[in-house]
């Protein structure tokens, strides 16, 4: 690209210096035109000026012809009334007024003073000379070549000569004057001469190319001039016609390798001299010249320019391939989290006859720092919603980690405070970044609708039944700040038919166009039109509430993530084909009759020998489990069992007034270990786990209450 854009930007170059150096030869041509006419027309009018004298001169010279002492006088007032006469003379024509003898008479100027004499002798013929031929074979006034007068006055000198007739028309005799050519060389080259160009100069040739006049040595060197000369002398060297036609040129040259032009052209009319006009290349073409180096220059430096910028631009482009390389890698990485987090959330609802539960979330970015999570375990629903404090991959790591430990801990822990607890204590180990999550647990008790839970800075969850309202919860730290902070459980009794809608601040902290919040009294107006349309069901109700956050941010960016969490609870009644009690006292020795209770009820509903045997099993150790450690050794208590059956179930339902104990938290032992190295107890609780299908313990108005269920 750097090639081409040189290439193209010095043939435009090119072009435009071959177009002004046209342009510069025309001007020049037309310039050496004028000037060769100019100087023509001042030298001829030096002429011009002298031959009107002369004409002036003719008719008292030819009055004075027969007397040519009278001459000597007419001559003298002549010359010494002309300063630019070097002399005048008459040449008289042999045998002319009797007289064969040459006779000259003259008058010539010595320094300040006039030479009258009469100068025609052996040694001055002047019949001999240019002036008197011409004027006699031609008959006409004529010019001579310039000569050196070396009779006279020693200087080059021209020639006028007019031929002087008698009465009878005879040419009798030839009047002249001379005239040094000093004048017509100043008039060519001097200091006050306006020069086109500071090293022009003009010479005059004669006819035959005899050098007339030159410059001085301030205009021209003596080697220029000969060497002009000599090339207009030699019909050899190429020449040729300037662009108007009128000269000629000759280009050459010089010795110390200057490239000149010698313009020439003859004088109209007579004598037929040529003027030259002489000048240079690097004075003619020097402001061009400078400027093709100029733009040159210009030129490199915007090629380098260039260079540079398609360097950057080169190293711009593989940053930015690079960056999109990293981005399209970090795009891949944060889709594959996307996943991955996506995963990590519930993928579908719950649908039971007494709770349905529905979760719901939009992330700002690729993936998010909100959270969600339920589960069903021994007839209890455990939940959570959370929001880890930020955006983007750091907000999505700590809400893995959260997630995870919510998990793990609701496996085997049934206190909404107890797993709070466990979680801001792990958050908080190690927390440099200061990062912190509100959350909310809740634990709901399928069979009674007893709600435990537990807050940690998260908004108050909405209760939509008879009516629409915020839970009471306390407001507690968010997770992750003080490890060693106590969580407080609180507890709703929540009746049937009634939805909890939770959520983060994504939807009360939704922005329109105008920057207005949605706020949570938009979140509880819209819940009712949910709850005045019979649409509380947890799809339901998060949709109309999705829509809704919608219509009012009018398409503006969503600035942080969004979660929702409903759960509908509907206490069941299903039909008991069998309901049956037996109370107990704390003693062992009553097992045999707590035997033939659960054999009866299991010979009722005509259940397999093998699933009757299970079921004594599990009710067995669970009751004497209950004896042995429910009251203290020594005090009596009663235990009281119910029995009561569906066609899809079969629960027995142990309660007493004994101390608050949670087989279920007991740890189970571990029957991989060697019966040496397991510690005592734990296998019951494992083996009552085995025979039936759900666990649930409670502890309600003071009493303890273990439910055991075997699906039929």
């Amino acid at each position: 690209m750097i090639l081409l854009a040189a290439l193209l930007i010095e043939t435009v170059s090119f072009m435009q210096y071959r177009y002004m150096h046209g342009l510069l030869q025309d001007e020049l041509d037309y310039r050496a035109e004028g000037e060769l006419t100019m100087k023509s027309m001042r030298v001829r009018g030096i002429l011009r000026s002298h031959e009107r004298l002369m004409n002036s001169m003719a008719w008292p010279i030819g009055e004075n012809l027969a007397t040519p002492d009278s001459l000597y006088d007419v001559l003298r007032h002549f010359v010494a009334g002309n300063s630019d006469l070097m002399s005048a003379f008459v040449a008289y024509v042999p045998g002319s007024y009797g007289k064969d003898e040459l006779l000259e008479p003259v008058v010539y100027r010595h320094g300040d003073s006039l030479v009258v004499r009469q100068i025609a002798s052996a040694n001055h013929d002047y019949t001999q000379r240019d002036f008197y031929r011409n004027a006699m074979t031609q008959d006409v006034p004529t010019w001579s070549d310039p000569y050196l007068d070396s009779d006279a006055s020693g200087q080059q000198i021209t020639t006028y000569a007019i031929p002087l007739r008698d009465a009878s028309g005879k040419t009798v005799a030839v009047f002249g004057i001379d005239m040094s050519t000093r004048g017509i060389i100043d008039t060519l080259n001097t200091h006050n001469t306006h020069h086109n160009y500071p090293s022009s100069f003009y010479l005059l040739l004669t006819e035959d190319g005899r050098l007339i006049s030159q410059p001085d040595s301030s205009h021209s060197k003596l080697c220029d001039v000969d060497d002009v000369v000599r090339m207009i002398n030699d019909t050899t060297i190429e020449r040729k016609f300037s662009s108007t036609g009128h000269s000629r040129v000759i280009k050459f040259n010089d010795d110390q390798h200057s490239t000149g032009y010698a313009y020439y052209a003859f004088m109209k009319g007579l004598p037929h001299w040529k003027v030259v006009m002489v000048c240079y290349d690097d004075e003619v073409y020097g402001k061009l010249n400078r400027m093709r180096r100029y733009m040159l220059l210009l030129m490199l430096a915007g090629l380098a320019l260039l260079g540079f910028i398609l360097y950057r631009y080169n190293t711009n482009v593989q940053r930015l391939h690079q960056s999109i390389l990293n981005k399209e890698r970090t795009d891949s990485e944060l889709r594959i989290a996307q996943g991955i987090q996506s995963e990590m959330l519930p993928s579908h609802g719950i649908t039971r006859p007494d709770v349905s539960v529905e979760g719901y979330q939009v992330t700002a970015l690729e993936v998010g720092g909100d959270l969600y999570d339920f589960l069903v375990r021994d007839e209890k629903l455990y939940f959570c919603i959370g929001d880890v404090s930020g955006k983007g991959v750091p907000s999505s790591l700590v809400m893995a980690v959260v997630h995870s430990h919510f998990r793990n801990l609701s496996q085997h822990e049934s206190n909404p405070a107890h797993i709070m607890q466990a979680i801001n204590e792990a958050s908080a180990e190690g927390n440099t970044t200061n990062m912190f999550v509100t959350m909310f647990i809740g634990v709901l008790d399928l069979p009674t609708g007893r709600l435990r839970y537990c807050n940690a800075g998260h908004d108050a969850p909405l209760l939509i039944g008879s009516e629409v309202r915020q839970l009471n919860v306390m407001p507690n730290l968010p997770l992750g700040l003080f490890a060693d902070f106590k969580y407080q459980q609180q507890q709703e009794q929540l009746p049937s038919d009634t939805t909890l809608f939770l959520y983060t601040d994504g939807l009360t902290e939704a922005s329109n166009r105008e920057h207005e919040l949605y706020g949570l009294q938009r979140v509880i107006d819209s819940a009712r039109q949910c709850l005045l349309s019979g649409s509380t069901a947890p799809a339901q109700l998060m949709t109309a509430m999705h829509d809704d956050v919608l219509r009012f941010a009018g398409g503006a960016q969503q600035s942080d993530d969004l979660t929702m969490l409903a759960l509908h609870y509907m206490q069941t009644h299903e039909t008991q084909v069998l309901n049956d009690t037996i109370t107990l006292l704390n003693d062992v020795h009553q097992v045999p009759e707590l035997n033939q209770f659960v054999q009866s009820v299991c010979n009722r509903l005509n259940l397999d020998p093998s699933v009757a045997s299970q079921m004594m099993l599990a009710v067995e150790e669970a009751v004497v489990n209950v004896m042995n450690y429910a009251y203290p050794i020594g005090s009596q208590g009663s235990i009281i069992v119910d029995a009561s059956a569906t066609r899809q179930s079969l629960k027995f339902i142990i309660t007493d007034e004994g101390k608050a104990f949670d087989p279920t938290q007991r740890a189970v032992a571990d029957t991989s270990l060697t019966a040496e190295e397991r510690p005592i107890g734990g296998l019951g609780i494992l083996l009552v786990q085995q025979l039936m299908d759900s666990i649930n313990y409670e502890r309600v108005n003071g009493k303890n209450v273990l439910t055991l269920k075997k699906m039929l």
